[in-house]
């Protein structure tokens, strides 16, 4: 039996780590990517640029699954709009585990996440729609992220965190059991996070930019 197709919203550098993980995880099998219009024809990793975001309601007359393969540091605004325009048009959008990581069967995931290589997910944890927990990341027993959110490499959320959505949290930082971090907060590389933030805080240490 054929895998189902299944389109990648975002052809820039996420996408060809997203690409692997669904290479790996084997339920999918890639129908192209969508991009720019000066990205349209160039590949990744085998895979063409076939459409831009225009091309979307056409798409989704042919595709029924599909998932955002755009990155996420400073604002989820790009994969929000991209995440609500392709749920509109009717796509399916699935979460994609790569086989390398651990989620608990007393875990969720929501629509449209996907976790990389080496994350773990432990029991209890709930993590909501079109987040990225990416590689190596850790998310403790009954952690909660909500939707739009990006775990990055290597950080580590301890048990019972509160992430709100659309939040970032940088590569390597360590948040401490209990805290909450508010929507559209952005916690910085490698830092410490001993103390709840609010909506929109921007935790970044010493870096100023």
């Amino acid at each position: 039996m054929s895998k189902p197709h299944l389109l990648l919203i975002g052809a820039g550098g996420h996408a060809r780590a997203c690409i692997e993980v669904i290479e790996q995880q084997g339920l999918y099998q890639i129908a192209g990517l969508v991009g720019m219009p000066e990205e349209r024809r160039t590949q990744h990793l085998g895979y063409t640029v076939i459409a831009t975001d225009r091309d979307l309601p056409e798409l989704a007359k042919v595709y029924q699954y599909a998932v955002i393969t755009v990155g996420q540091i400073r604002s989820p605004d790009v994969r929000m709009r991209l995440f609500q325009r392709a749920t509109e048009l009717g796509f399916q959008l699935p979460s994609i585990v790569a086989p390398t990581a651990h989620v608990s069967r007393h875990a969720t995931i929501g629509a449209g996440t996907i976790v990389m290589h080496g994350a773990i997910v432990n029991a209890g944890a709930r993590v909501g729609n079109n987040c990225i927990v990416n590689s190596r990341s850790l998310l403790e027993h009954d952690a909660m992220i909500e939707d739009h959110c990006h775990i990055s490499t290597g950080a580590i959320l301890n048990g019972n965190v509160r992430v709100g959505s659309g939040s970032f949290v940088g590569s390597g930082s360590v948040v401490k059991e209990g805290i909450t971090l508010g929507k559209r907060c952005i916690i910085g590389i490698g830092l410490p996070v001993r103390h709840t933030q609010a909506d929109h805080a921007r935790f970044v240490g010493g870096d100023k930019s």
